[in-house]
């Protein structure tokens, strides 16, 4: 895993665009709704990576990560303790997340597995508001599928940073992906995925379903 410093903790933020809880049928939630991951599921998204291709659909999100350098405390500035960023991809097991949802379980298996967190070449922080003057985007096969913008968030930045961090703490090494937008949708064997911020490539991959 090529990140600037070791990756430890593997926070994730769920129906954090609008449109996305939408186009999934899920109502918006009124405070953060946070998952994690393991460790083993960070892969640099570069080259061919592997991901499970017998528990049915395997579901692409994208979205706006950052990498913290310092910790965390209340109130304290993003941009202090903030490293670096990058645009990653989320993988979902989308069949067994809405069978585990059905049974009220937890998401483990449908979120956490080998290589559902992918991340490109991460870059240093230059703050929210920079983030927000550009999209990050997504292209399948050379296709664009996905293009989101950090503003249309529910939870900005600062509010998920305070949320994780009271609760559970948030450290040097930790990630945090923050959400994705609408369109979502299943991967088939072969396709290459390519991660983009503000038109510039930052990872690309061919997706193999093992």
């Amino acid at each position: 895993m090529n990140a600037p410093i070791p990756i430890r903790n593997l926070y994730c933020v769920g129906r954090n665009y609008r449109l996305h809880a939408a186009e999934l049928g899920n109502a918006v939630p009124e405070t953060p709704l946070i998952f994690t991951k393991p460790t083993h599921a960070a892969v640099s998204w570069e080259g061919e990576v592997a991901l499970p291709g017998t528990q049915g659909s395997v579901h692409y999100e994208t979205e706006l990560v950052l990498l913290f350098g310092q910790p965390y405390e209340r109130g304290a500035s993003l941009d202090r303790v903030v490293s670096h960023f990058t645009v990653g991809l989320d993988f979902t097991l989308r069949d067994e997340q809405e069978r585990l949802k059905a049974e009220g379980w937890p998401w483990l298996s449908a979120k956490g597995f080998r290589n559902s967190a992918g991340f490109g070449r991460w870059e240093a922080y230059p703050g929210e508001e920079e983030l927000a003057r550009r999209d990050f985007t997504l292209r399948i096969n050379g296709r664009e599928a996905q293009r989101g913008n950090i503003r249309d968030m529910v939870f900005g930045f600062a509010e998920l940073a305070s949320f994780i961090g009271e609760r559970y703490g948030l450290g040097p090494g930790d990630v945090l992906f923050t959400g994705t937008p609408a369109g979502v949708g299943a991967l088939r064997d072969g396709d290459e995925l390519t991660l983009a911020w503000d038109g510039r490539e930052v990872g690309s991959a061919k997706v193999r379903l093992v």
